[in-house]
């Protein structure tokens, strides 16, 4: 299973296309942070993955390879591979167009674990509130089912670091740099925007995916 695009022919991991104009979120997430957090902020974890990657095993520019074994490497790997993780699948989940309610068996499974939507997007907001400092909140298939939980800085459930350990279906980042610009520090005006924009067919292809 290849959740991720970043194989490359030269072997390294590079920036991908973000896929829409920065300013294409507005006014749920503004052009300033959009630029600020794929430029520098995404940007800047692969560059410093390819960096703390040097000299070790040969990865083939496969993101998996290197959280699968993750303990392993050095927390400088640790952190720049999560970051590179994370925010890929971030930036694939939140876009312009797209269905902007649950589709397909993703609904049909959240409704079954939740009860209703209204308490999944209470549940997921609580992770993503509850997270002390910068993390992550997730929507995560295991082997007993869905599961929402957060992590810390750039943990991810793919990770053995993760108390839940599974696939990530839906990942949202808690990080200041994420809102900032525009929320502040009202983190929880985030998260419902961030609702706003996230594309759940994008989330349901995620979720087959992960399933088979």
């Amino acid at each position: 299973m290849k959740l991720s695009k970043l194989i490359l022919e030269n072997k390294e991991f590079k920036l991908p296309s973000l896929g829409y104009a920065f300013d294409a979120l507005q006014p749920y997430i503004d052009s300033e942070t959009m630029k600020e957090h794929f430029s520098k902020h995404f940007k800047g974890y692969v560059n410093k993955l390819n960096d703390a990657l040097k000299g070790k095993k040969k990865v083939n520019g496969d993101i998996l390879e290197v959280l699968k074994n993750i303990k392993s490497y050095d927390d400088k790997v640790r952190n720049n591979a999560g970051g590179v993780f994370n925010h890929e699948i971030y930036f694939k989940l939140i876009t312009p167009d797209g269905s902007k309610a649950p589709v397909g068996n993703l609904k049909k499974d959240i409704l079954e674990k939740f009860g209703d939507f209204g308490k999944f997007k209470d549940e997921f907001t609580e992770a993503g509130l509850g997270r002390f400092g910068s993390g992550w909140s997730w929507l995560t298939l295991t082997n007993n089912g869905l599961k929402i939980h957060s992590t810390p800085n750039q943990d991810n459930p793919l990770m053995s670091y993760s108390e839940i350990k599974g696939i990530p279906v839906i990942g949202m980042d808690v990080w200041e740099h994420a809102y900032y610009l525009k929320h502040k520090s009202k983190r929880g005006d985030y998260i419902k925007d961030f609702f706003k924009v996230l594309n759940w067919d994008k989330a349901e292809e995620i979720y087959q995916k992960a399933k088979n």
